[in-house]
C-alpha cells in the first residue's frame, strides 16, 4: 500500500535533504562534484526541484480537463 499524499510531500523532501547532507559530508569538494550526474549530490538536488514541478504540470493538466469537460 502507498503512503498518502500528505505523508510524502513531507517524506520526500526530508528524504532529499538528508541525502543532500550525506552527500555535503562525504565528498570534499561538495559544491563543484553537484555538476556530475554520477554523483549522489547532483540528484540529491535534482529531487526536491523536479518533484513540485510535476505535481504543478499535473495539476495543471487535471484543471485544464476539468474546465473542457465543464464547458
Amino acid at each position: 500500500m502507498l503512503p498518502s499524499l500528505p505523508t510524502l510531500t513531507v517524506l520526500v523532501p526530508l528524504l532529499s535533504l538528508a541525502g543532500l547532507f550525506y552527500s555535503a559530508s562525504v565528498d570534499e569538494r561538495f559544491p563543484q562534484g553537484c555538476t556530475s550526474t554520477n554523483s549522489l549530490c547532483f540528484y540529491s538536488l535534482l529531487l526536491p526541484v523536479t518533484i513540485p514541478v510535476y505535481v504543478f504540470f499535473h495539476l495543471w493538466t487535471w484543471m485544464g480537463i476539468k474546465l473542457f469537460r465543464h464547458n
